[in-house]
């Protein structure tokens, strides 16, 4: 990718109906490049199905990213549950590639008041067996765990760049309003943003510069981190100042924007990106 595609958390809300081959068709009309399919309740697209988004998204021009669900725990207390999250990650990840989506999310873990370094180990060994499964499949799409927007979650920014050095097909998620409010206010500036961009540069190099899966919305939140997502003229997330951010760095990939106003925020931030490049 040359540059920053554009694009939404799910079908844009002005598509009728919303399925998702009218989303990309809607996607498109609307003068955006993206649109992430979300898996966050279950797999929504059938294997008789893939064909056909696929076809949709060459057709248009339409690069797809995927969340996987919500309902997730790398490191639940019960085995069960642990495996449980593995076959659904890998589902919503075979599912996403038959589509033709480049990357996946997913919010990866939950620390359960363990040591943070124990957390770690135990959701690197799931990723890995992820990761091996996949490429054994032939399946190349991106497994990104998420920077995620509370405290008692797994997923800061150093986590997701040890994970994406230590493992193949392994990069981060880089939600910048989850990191705006899991530090209670805090990442709000051109300037904490290009030090975020720093961080990944130096762990990653140009690669995980030039290879970005990028989440931002408006944010509601207190002293234990994320509360709700907000259109931008609610919140108080500076978008501006990480599109500036992100076209000083030479930042490449795809912004999925998550806010309640889905298309309408996108192209916010498209159009003052688009001003900066």
């Amino acid at each position: 990718m040359h540059q920053l595609l554009f694009g939404t958390a799910g079908i844009p809300l002005s598509t009728i109906p919303r399925t998702t081959l009218n989303g990309i068709s809607m996607a498109r009309e609307l003068g955006l490049s993206a649109m992430e399919l979300e898996f966050v309740h279950s797999v929504t697209v059938s294997e008789a199905q893939t064909p056909a988004v696929r076809k949709a998204k060459e057709k248009e021009g339409i690069e797809l990213t995927c969340h996987g669900q919500y309902y997730m725990n790398l490191n639940s207390l019960e085995k069960q549950k642990r495996d449980d999250t593995v076959q659904r990650i890998l589902r919503a990840s075979r599912a996403a590639w038959m589509c033709g989506a480049w990357s996946i999310c997913f919010h990866a873990a939950y620390y359960m008041e363990k040591p943070k370094d124990e957390v770690y180990k135990v959701v690197k060994e799931s990723l890995q067996k992820i990761s091996e499964e996949l490429r054994n499949e032939k399946n190349n799409i991106w497994i990104r765990p998420e920077l995620t927007g509370k405290g008692k979650q797994f997923g800061t920014l150093e986590e997701l760049l040890q994970l994406s050095q230590e493992i193949e097909q392994v990069m981060p998620c880089i939600d910048f309003s989850h990191c705006h409010a899991r530090f209670n206010g805090k990442f709000n500036t051109y300037k904490e943003f290009m030090w975020i961009l720093e961080q990944i540069e130096k762990a990653l190099g140009k690669k995980g510069i030039e290879n970005m899966h990028i989440h931002a919305a408006g944010i509601d939140y207190g002293p234990n981190g994320e509360k709700s997502h907000k259109i931008f003229r609610e919140s108080d997330f500076d978008y501006k100042a990480l599109m500036k951010a992100l076209a000083d760095f030479g930042a490449k990939g795809i912004v999925i924007c998550e806010s309640p106003n889905l298309e309408g925020d996108a192209l916010l931030m498209k159009k003052e990106y688009e001003k900066r490049i």
